[in-house]
C-alpha cells in the first residue's frame, strides 16, 4: 500500500514535535514538507536529516505557508497536519478549507498521538493566549516547590529559530548560556526569568531526548515542569495540569485554537491579572471556565508590577517596549510597561510608529492592532539592529521596559530606562501552595 503523503503547517515547535513523535518512524505516511508562519525567516531551510531519521535521508524542506495549495498539487498530497497555535478558531477552519478544495484531507493530531510519559512527575503550566502570564506562573511554582526541598527542571516549548542540529536538546543554567546557543531575544524572554532565579531549564528541538535529559540532570531532578508556549498543550503527560486564562481577553478561551483543549483538559485554572482587569470581564471568563470545566480549582490571582526607578516614569513622557509575541500573534492592547506607565504617572505615552526603521515598520504593517506600543522584535540580528535604531529615533523622555529581560545587555539603550518586574500574586483561597502540597503527598 503507498504511502500517504503530508504536509505538517506550522511555526517551527510543535510541527517538529508531532512530526518526531507520530510521523518520522511511522511507515504508513511520508512528509514531504513542512510549512512556516507567524515567526520571520523561518522558512527557506530544512528539518535535518540528522533528526529526521531513517526514512529522510535527505531531510525536509520547509516552505511558506502562503505556497500551500501550489505544494499540494505539486507532491499530491493526501493529508495536511496542522501543528501551530495562538489562532482564532475561524483561521483554522479556513486553513481547514484551503486544504480541502486543493483536495486534501485535513487533520489535527491530539495529545493520545503526541504526548510522551516522563519518569518523573510532571506539573504543566499551559495558557490560553500569549502573554496570559505562564511564565510567572512557572516561577512560582518552582519557588514553592524548592522550599518544599525539591529540585525541579523546567522544559519549555521549542523555539528552534536557528540550527535545527545544534538545537537538538538545549540546556541553560548561566546568562552565558543564552550567548553559547545564539538565543533571539523572544528565546531570553523564556529562559533568562527561570536562569536569574538559579533553576535550570531545558528546550531545544528533539523533545524526547530533551525529556531524557531533564530527567537526569546533572544537578539532579525531582518534577519535571513544562513550561508552555502561545496557547498550546503540553508535550507530556501531566500528573498536574495548570492553565492560566487572562480577563483582558476574556472569550479567546472558547473561540481559540488551542485555548479550548487547554482549558478542558485543566486541573487548575488561574485567572490572572484581576488586579488591572475590568470586574466584570472577570465574572464573564469566570462563566466561560464553568461552561466547559467546572471542576476544575479556579484560583484567583494579580501581576503586581514594581519597577527600578520610578522617578524615570512619573511626569515622563515615555516608550513602552513590551514582549513582541504577546502583541504581535498575541494580539494584547496592553502589557506590563503600560500598567508601569499609568501606575506610576507617566505623563505620555509616546507612540513610536513614526520612528520605525527596517523590519519592525513591516511588523507594523502586518500587525496595525499594536498601537502605541514597540514589541522588543529579535527573532534575528537584523530585527535588534532595527529594534536599537527605533529605539534611539524615538522622541522621549525615557523608556520603560516591559519585556522579562535586561534588554539593555542585547540592545544599546542610548536614554534613561527603568525595566517592570511582575510576578503572580495569589488573591483568597485556594492557594498554588495548598494545590502543591497535595500533589507532592500524591506523587512524589
Amino acid at each position: 500500500m503507498a504511502k500517504q503523503k503530508v504536509i505538517i503547517l506550522g511555526a517551527a515547535g510543535r510541527d517538529f514535535h508531532n512530526f518526531n513523535t507520530f510521523f518520522r518512524n511511522n511507515n504508513e505516511f511520508e512528509v514531504v514538507a513542512f510549512t512556516a508562519t507567524q515567526i520571520p525567516d523561518i522558512e527557506g531551510r530544512k528539518y535535518p536529516a540528522e533528526l529526521a531519521g531513517a526514512f529522510y535521508p535527505k531531510g525536509i524542506p520547509v516552505y511558506a505557508e502562503e505556497k500551500l495549495e501550489e505544494l499540494i498539487m505539486e507532491h499530491k498530497v493526501d493529508v495536511c497536519v496542522f501543528a501551530y497555535s495562538d489562532v482564532p478558531n475561524q483561521r483554522v477552519m479556513e486553513t481547514s478549507a484551503r486544504v480541502n478544495a486543493a483536495g486534501a484531507s485535513f487533520m489535527l493530531l491530539g495529545p493520545k498521538q503526541t504526548m510522551l510519559q516522563s519518569s518523573k512527575p510532571v506539573i504543566s503550566v499551559c495558557a490560553t493566549r500569549t502573554g496570559s502570564g505562564k511564565s510567572q506562573t512557572s516561577r512560582k511554582i518552582i519557588q514553592l516547590l524548592m522550599e518544599k526541598g525539591l529540585k525541579v527542571v523546567a522544559i519549555r516549548h521549542p523555539m528552534p529559530y536557528g540550527d535545527l542540529v545544534k538545537q537538538k536538546v538545549q540546556r541553560y543554567a548561566t546568562i552565558g548560556d543564552l550567548e553559547k546557543h545564539k538565543c533571539t531575544i523572544e528565546e531570553m524572554e523564556e529562559y533568562e526569568p527561570h536562569i536569574a532565579r538559579g533553576n535550570v531549564i531545558y528546550a531545544g528541538v528533539d523533545y524526547e531526548a530533551i525529556l531524557h535529559a531533564a530527567e537526569n540532570d546533572p544537578d539532579g531532578c525531582d518534577v519535571i515542569l513544562w513550561d508552555g508556549g502561545n496557547n498550546d498543550f503540553s508535550f507530556y503527560e501531566a500528573d498536574l495540569s495548570i492553565a492560566i486564562t487572562d480577563p483582558h481577553r476574556v472569550g479567546a478561551e472558547l473561540t481559540y485554537y488551542p485555548s479550548q483543549v487547554v482549558l478542558r483538559t485543566a486541573d487548575v485554572v488561574v485567572i490572572n491579572k484581576m488586579d488591572t482587569a475590568e470586574p466584570q470581564k472577570v465574572e464573564e471568563l469566570r462563566k466561560n471556565i464553568a461552561s466547559v470545566n467546572p471542576k476544575a480549582i479556579v484560583v484567583d490571582a494579580a501581576s503586581p508590577v514594581r519597577v527600578d526607578d520610578a522617578g524615570l516614569i512619573k511626569g515622563k513622557r515615555v516608550l513602552c517596549v513590551e514582549d513582541g509575541p504577546t502583541l504581535t500573534h498575541g494580539e494584547m492592547k496592553i502589557g506590563a510597561a503600560v500598567v508601569a506607565a499609568r501606575k506610576y504617572g507617566a505623563s505620555e505615552i509616546i507612540d513610536p510608529r513614526p520612528y520605525t526603521t527596517g523590519r519592525l515598520t513591516q511588523t507594523f504593517e502586518q500587525y496595525p492592532e499594536i498601537g502605541k506600543l514597540l514589541p522588543a522584535m529579535g527573532y534575528g540580528p537584523e530585527q535588534i539592529k532595527d529594534l536599537e535604531k527605533t529605539i534611539k529615533k524615538t522622541d522621549c523622555d525615557s523608556v520603560v521596559i516591559g519585556t522579562p529581560i535586561d534588554l539593555n545587555r542585547v540592545v544599546k539603550i542610548d536614554k534613561p530606562f527603568t525595566r517592570v518586574y511582575y510576578d503572580l500574586e495569589e488573591i483568597g483561597h485556594p492557594k498554588l501552595n495548598e494545590i502543591l502540597d497535595e500533589f507532592v503527598k500524591n506523587k512524589i
